[in-house]
């Protein structure tokens, strides 16, 4: 089979499985599991494709259609402009994420030894980010669960940061006074309620449970955070959340008592994405 058969052949099959991003999609798994980019081809579109590279690429296509995530058949994403590999176990990085490393970066200007945190690490792309952009700070990363450990490790090293602290930590236990205080606190914590989870696309079931769930009302991990680590920022730092669709409002009541500069940040798609809270 040649390189242009097997493309038009995987086009196909993905359009007609009803993807919506078929063409992008196609294109990254056809570079991917054959190693052909699409310069080559298109200048080679007559060369003959190994039956290795065939059926790797086929396998990748099945998949797709099955509803797999296409960041987790590939098993790296960008995010932040940096590589990050995920797979099972880890949330995949979004870009609207990267406005809590952008305001971290804001904040960090002409700081120096800062110290974050960053809860619910995951894949590490917030905390590992802030890292890399700002060798200055250092960087701890909480995370629970070994799934995600894995990749967060993996990624810290992928990245060949020096600046960060990995702590395999529930933070329902609450700030571990053994550690500095922090100048900024970030998170995207598990904000979709309880009763929504299996409500969501496919390609969403895919994503670990523990990474989305955030109790009846959603809130239960801001909570946690306002009542146990509140004392683990530092007077003049900042605590900045991603949040899910209309729940600021909620986020900026339940801070109320503790700051009263709390502002909201939209992303591209006007929704009320992350908050900022002066402490």
């Amino acid at each position: 089979m040649t390189v242009n058969e097997l493309y038009g052949i995987g086009l196909k099959m993905l359009k007609e499985s009803g993807n919506a991003d078929y063409s992008f999609d196609c294109d990254c798994l056809f570079t991917a599991f054959t190693g052909v980019d699409k310069i080559r081809r298109i200048i080679n579109r007559d060369d003959e494709i190994s039956a290795k590279a065939e059926n790797s690429f086929f396998s990748a296509v099945k998949r797709r259609i099955d509803g797999e995530p296409l960041q987790y058949i590939l098993g790296e994403w960008e995010f932040m402009g940096l590589p990050f590999k995920v797979g099972e176990g880890v949330l995949i990085p979004r870009p609207e994420t990267e406005m809590l490393v952008e305001t971290a970066n804001e904040f960090l200007k002409n700081k120096e030894n800062a110290v974050v945190f960053d809860l619910c690490a995951g894949s590490g792309a917030i905390g590992l980010s802030v890292a890399r952009y700002n060798p200055n700070v250092t960087v701890y990363l909480f995370e629970k669960y070994d799934g995600a450990l894995k990749y967060l490790r993996e990624n810290a090293g992928l990245l060949e940061l020096s600046n960060v602290k990995i702590l395999k930590y529930d933070i329902f236990d609450g700030f571990p006074n053994d550690l500095p205080k922090a100048d900024i606190l970030l998170s995207n914590p598990p904000y979709i309620k309880d009763d929504e989870v299996p409500l969501l696309q496919k390609e969403v079931s895919f994503e670990p449970y523990t990474a989305l769930k955030g109790g009846v009302d959603g809130l239960v991990f801001y909570k946690a955070i306002h009542d146990r680590w509140l004392d683990g920022v530092k007077k003049g730092g900042i605590i900045v959340f991603e949040c899910g669709d209309g729940q600021s409002e909620d986020i900026k009541s339940m801070f109320s008592d503790k700051s009263d500069k709390i502002s909201v940040l939209y992303d591209f798609n006007d929704i009320d994405r992350t908050v900022k809270i002066n402490v």
